[in-house]
């Protein structure tokens, strides 16, 4: 594929592969903030934020991208 360079194949197979993950963490962040906007921030009291919550998890969401995602759609992030 690529020549010589085991980085230079290394490269195109984790840009693929990091574009797929970007894409669906994309997909799930807005989930999170639609749900944190339609019934508040408060994850106890919102099953569906819960539900939104749990798929990120279980999809390797970083926590600080998830606690972001979660502010900025209850608006207490700027």
């Amino acid at each position: 594929m690529s020549g010589h360079s085991k980085w230079a194949t290394t490269k195109h197979k984790k840009a693929v592969i990091d574009g797929r993950r970007a894409k669906n963490f994309a997909k799930l962040i807005k989930g999170i903030e639609v749900a944190a906007r339609n019934g508040g921030a408060d994850v106890d009291g919102n099953p569906t934020l819960f539900d939104a919550i749990a798929k990120a998890k279980k999809n390797s969401m970083p926590a600080d991208n998830i606690d972001r995602a979660v502010k900025r759609g209850a608006g207490l992030e700027s």
